[in-house]
Formats: C-alpha cells, sequence, structure tokens
C-alpha cells in the first residue's frame, strides 16, 4: 500500500488536496468518489506526478501539455453537472501556471460578458486549434459540450500517441547517425593526422588507398569550413526556396515520391486528416466546413490541394469518396472505406475507423523502416571505418617492408 496526494472537487464545489493510503491510484479515486467527492489528480508520493499524459508540443507561451490539462479536467468537471464558469474558475485554480491562469481567466471573463465559450477560446488561435473552437461551437449549439469535450480529450491523447511514437522511433537512428559520423570526423581530423607525420618520416611511397586517405583527412582538417560554408548556403537557400509557394509545392511533391518514406508520410496524413475530419462530423460540423478546416491544418500542400478538390466535389453533390479517388493522392484503402461509409451514413464512424487502421499502419511502416535504415547504418558507417583502418594497416606494412 502507498500514500497517493489528490486533488478533488468537494460537494460545495470547492477544490481540495490532501493524502490518502491505497494499493492503486484507481483504488484511491474510488475511496474519493465514496466520500463524495470527484477526483482531478492523483498522483503517488514516491513519483510526485499526476496521472495525465504528459505533452510537450508548444502553442505560444502555453503548452500542449497544459492545453491538455486544462481540457481534461474541464470535461471531468461539466461531465459532473458543474456550471461552464464554476469549472473554468476551478481549472484556473488548478494551473500553476501563470500563463495559463491569465488566459483561463481572459476566457471567464469573455463568458461572462456575454461571449460564448467557442468565442473565448477563439481569442487564443495559438493555445486552442480551428478544430478545437469548432468542435466546441458545435457542442454549445446542439447542447452536447460535455460530451464534445470528451472527444477532444481522446483526440488529443490519439494524436499525441502517434507523434510520440514516431519520437521515439527517431532516436534510436539518430543517436546511431550522429555517433557514426562523430567517430568518423575523429578518425579524419585527430587519429589519422597522427600518423601522417610517421608515414612522411619513413620517405617510402605509400599505397595509393593511404594517400587517398591523407589527402581526405588534410582537406577536412584545413578547409572544414568550406565544407560549413556549403552546408550552410545550401540549408539557406532550401530553406528560402520551400518558403516560396513553388519551391514548397516541389518539396511536399517530392516528399511524398521518396522510396519507402513516402508511403510513411502519406499513411501518416491520412491517419490525420481521417481522425480529424471524423471528429468534426461526428460533432455536426458541416462536411464542407470541417473540409476546409482539414485543409488549412495540412501539413502538405500536396494533400491540401487534393483536400480543396474533394470540397469541391461535395459542393456539387459527388460525395467524397469519389473527387478522393480522382486526386489520385490518397490510398485506394481510404477511398473504398469511406465510400462504405457514405453508403451506409456513417461517414464519420467509418473516417474514425479509418485513421485506427492508418494509427496501426503508420506504426508498422516505421518499425519496418528503422529495421531496415539501422542495419544499413550501421554497414555504412563499418565500411567507411573498415576503409580507414585498413589504408592505415596498408601504409604501415608497406613501412616495415624494408630490404635488408
Amino acid at each position: 500500500m502507498a500514500t497517493y496526494f489528490y486533488k478533488a472537487v468537494a460537494k460545495g464545489g470547492n477544490v481540495v488536496e490532501g493524502t490518502l493510503d491505497g494499493v492503486t491510484d484507481k483504488a484511491v479515486a474510488v475511496r474519493l468518489q465514496g466520500m463524495g467527492m470527484l477526483p482531478l489528480e492523483i498522483a503517488s508520493k514516491k513519483a510526485s506526478q499526476p496521472w495525465k499524459l504528459d505533452l510537450r508540443l508548444g502553442f505560444g507561451g502555453v503548452s500542449a501539455k497544459e492545453v491538455m490539462f486544462f481540457t481534461q479536467e474541464l470535461s471531468t468537471l461539466v461531465n459532473a453537472g458543474l456550471p461552464l464558469d464554476r469549472s473554468l474558475t476551478i481549472c484556473k485554480q488548478l494551473s500553476d501556471k501563470p500563463r495559463m491562469r491569465a488566459m483561463v481567466e481572459d476566457i471567464l471573463q469573455g463568458i461572462k460578458q456575454g461571449k460564448t465559450f467557442a468565442d473565448s477560446l477563439a481569442a487564443h488561435p495559438k493555445a486552442f486549434s480551428k478544430l478545437y473552437v469548432n468542435m466546441v461551437k458545435a457542442g454549445e449549439a446542439s447542447g452536447s459540450l460535455a460530451s464534445v469535450l470528451e472527444r477532444l480529450v481522446d483526440f488529443q491523447q490519439s494524436a499525441d500517441e502517434l507523434k510520440s511514437y514516431l519520437i521515439s522511433s527517431l532516436i534510436y537512428p539518430a543517436l546511431l547517425t550522429l555517433v557514426g559520423g562523430a567517430s568518423i570526423i575523429i578518425l579524419l581530423n585527430y587519429v589519422v593526422p597522427k600518423f601522417a607525420s610517421i608515414f612522411e618520416d619513413a620517405g617510402r611511397a605509400l599505397p595509393l588507398p593511404t594517400q587517398i586517405l591523407l589527402a581526405v583527412s588534410g582537406f577536412t582538417k584545413t578547409y572544414w569550413w568550406v565544407f560549413a560554408l556549403v552546408m550552410g548556403v545550401s540549408w539557406v537557400t532550401f530553406a528560402s526556396f520551400t518558403r516560396t509557394p513553388k519551391g514548397r509545392l516541389v518539396w511536399d511533391r517530392a516528399k511524398l515520391r521518396i522510396l519507402l518514406l513516402g508511403q510513411v508520410l502519406r499513411k501518416i496524413e491520412v491517419a490525420r486528416i481521417s481522425r480529424t475530419l471524423g471528429t468534426l462530423v461526428h460533432n455536426a460540423v458541416p462536411l464542407v466546413h470541417s473540409l476546409n478546416i482539414v485543409r488549412d491544418i495540412s501539413n502538405n500542400t500536396i494533400i491540401s490541394k487534393a483536400i480543396s478538390e474533394i470540397a469541391d466535389g461535395v459542393k456539387k453533390g459527388e460525395g467524397v469518396a469519389k473527387p478522393m479517388e480522382k486526386t489520385g493522392v490518397f490510398p485506394l484503402l481510404a477511398v473504398h472505406l469511406i465510400e462504405v461509409g457514405e453508403e451506409t451514413g456513417r461517414l464519420d464512424v467509418m473516417l474514425l475507423e479509418l485513421s485506427k487502421v492508418y494509427d496501426k499502419e503508420v506504426r508498422a511502416a516505421i518499425k519496418n523502416l528503422i529495421a531496415l535504415f539501422e542495419p544499413v547504418m550501421i554497414l555504412v558507417m563499418g565500411l567507411v571505418v573498415g576503409v580507414i583502418v585498413v589504408s592505415m594497416m596498408l601504409a604501415i606494412v608497406s613501412i616495415n617492408d624494408v630490404p635488408f
């Protein structure tokens, strides 16, 4: 049995804190509910961390972790039957970040001045996306704000789980590349020059591989700044080019055509689009408006253009599946599943199922890509280091081969 800290809402609506002993945090939550309190946070005394998902996506001054906590707390309070203004007041008290408290206070004041909750959120676009605002607007209009907040929590968790998986999957390949590259730089700039003086003192003709190695080492040590300058200029040129509409279009098209990686990027976009569109449609946001929102949040201009074409098709009465197929951008599986959703009148459900399918496919594709990348990187690094070592050994053997 362990000791847990807790924050909970008492019957009078006040936030109370304290400690309770329990086997698990869930057991403590049950005890608190039995005492007539609504648990908000429960943390082990050892860990001193709340049982919430930790996010680190920036929203300009207010992190996504704070937005996630805010949504979770607000959803819990509203679903417990507390009025929105009282729920926001409690959320402000729970936050330990000055910027977050100030933002919640501004939202609360907006509501007191007669604004809708959605309009108050829209005043903070860096914290609350168009998706968030439009879902809240639909929830207010239909009287289902509590369920909409639950959907928002699920949406944010699903999106973050996929992003966290991608980041964690790329850590090892990045470290492998960094360590391998650093090893080659150290060999060329520090180890090989030490042997160069020995080879020069020997006064003998060196093997061709050793001569090439010494030339490369001398160039990198003397003219490393040329390489750095070329890389810097290339990066600035590339960044400037991709900021132009034409450059962004060319680069986004190229990304989708990269061998193996292009398919992964396409699946990531499909998962993201279907999750967002399904969530919006499920919460009664008009289809064309939902497509416009999805188009605006897409990271790829080719896919954004394709979504615009789909929206035009919907306006003409063609539905979603047919114009989607005409674009040639989306996988056939996505087209067929959406077609089934339209035929059965369950487009929102099918879109959400499609996002789950592609979430799994993205994970599998990333796993396969990394499984291929790791041995290739090890082989390349091994070959480069091996060539360096063999070139040095050939020189050493040639020096020792002195006629008597």
